[in-house]
């Protein structure tokens, strides 16, 4: 496959800036792999679909603030930064992204805060964006952990035109969210609400929870026309023991397994074993999943409608089909779907 064939004409408009309304509304686009047939419905109504002992597959990673702005040294410059990870608990480094970058050089201090009460000093360059700040903090590290956060803001993606408001904070973030990594929200599970939750529980859909901390490489432009030869950002998974068991049952009772969004996609194949099982794991992913795939764990995947030339879209039409999905994506067009993190969802089953 070719990065080119997976180009479309997506209107700005079209580019969801607000969620629904209610989570479990938003529209619901439903595939059908076998008959090649296409219903629509709303978000609510996925779990007409499936029976008791199915097992939807969840990412439960939490978002944290990950966007903030302080002020360059003596300048004053204002600066935006875009936390990636922590690097060492210890010495408060962390992995950053800053902007405009050519006004950061090795040495500097960034302030932050109405009152700077909170400096940083850049220590290394590790790419062209890319900086190694250490954050210069006297506390625990619990403290230094709330102050920081409380600097930032939710890091909703930049094709979402518009700035952060105060919904942002609930609503880029599933309601099941617990171990703190990811720096944007896995967008399937965004559509589940409490009360779909719920009904989920007394139809006896079972759920299995794994994390994988989505990173910014989801959204980083591919330069290369042969798929082969592009690699995928690093991003750390883990698939504990009893997720594993609760998959593994349904696949050997024939429940289907249902994968809520691209990341779990990504984590359930890197830790797949034999004849479809999954494998309790602990580590890094930098799977690249594009047609033709042969999934081995999935039976059916619920995931959001994705920009033109992303690797999400490749992950999706390798699952359900290129040209099904394709096709889908002209019909999501045609029928006023919309995209990106805030938009609607679509539901691939293999009847």
């Amino acid at each position: 496959m070719k990065l080119s064939q997976f180009k479309f004409q997506l209107p700005e408009e079209r580019i969801a800036l607000r969620p629904s309304k209610f989570r479990d509304e938003a529209k619901l686009m439903v595939l059908h792999k076998k008959s090649h047939s296409i219903e629509h419905r709303e978000f609510k109504d996925i779990i007409e679909y499936f029976n008791e002992h199915d097992v939807f597959i969840f990412n439960d990673t939490k978002v944290f603030p990950a966007r903030l702005y302080g002020n360059k040294e003596k300048t004053g410059a204002k600066i935006e930064v875009f936390l990636l990870r922590e690097l060492n608990e210890d010495l408060r480094l962390w992995d950053v992204l800053v902007d405009p970058a050519r006004k950061i050089r090795i040495g500097n201090k960034l302030y932050f805060g109405e009152d700077d009460s909170m400096v940083a000093e850049v220590i290394d360059n590790t790419t062209s964006r890319g900086r190694t700040l250490r954050f210069l903090y006297d506390g625990t590290h619990d403290e230094f952990k709330k102050a920081l956060y409380a600097l930032g803001e939710p890091p909703i993606p930049s094709f979402i035109k518009r700035p952060v408001e105060p919904e942002d904070e609930e609503r880029f973030q599933t309601i099941f969210a617990k171990n703190e990594g990811a720096v944007t929200a896995p967008t399937a599970g965004l559509h589940f609400s409490r009360e779909l939750m719920k009904r989920m529980e007394i139809k006896g859909i079972e759920s299995a929870y794994i994390t994988l901390h989505a990173g910014l490489g989801n959204f980083r432009e591919i330069d290369v026309e042969d798929l082969t030869k592009h690699k995928m950002d690093s991003e750390q998974m883990f698939v504990y023991d009893n997720a594993a068991d609760i998959v593994n049952k349904a696949k050997d009772t024939g429940h289907q397994v249902c994968a809520i969004g691209t990341t779990v996609i990504r984590a359930t194949e890197t830790a797949a074993g034999t004849e479809g099982h999954l494998k309790p794991y602990e580590g890094w992913t930098n799977k690249f999943i594009f047609p033709p795939y042969d999934f081995s764990v999935a039976t059916s995947m619920v995931s959001n409608f994705h920009l033109p030339l992303s690797t999400l879209l490749m992950m999706v039409t390798a699952f359900g089909g290129y040209e099904f999905v394709m096709e889908a994506y002209h019909v999501a067009l045609e029928q006023g779907y919309m995209f990106g993190t805030y938009g609607d969802a679509m539901l691939i089953l293999n009847d």
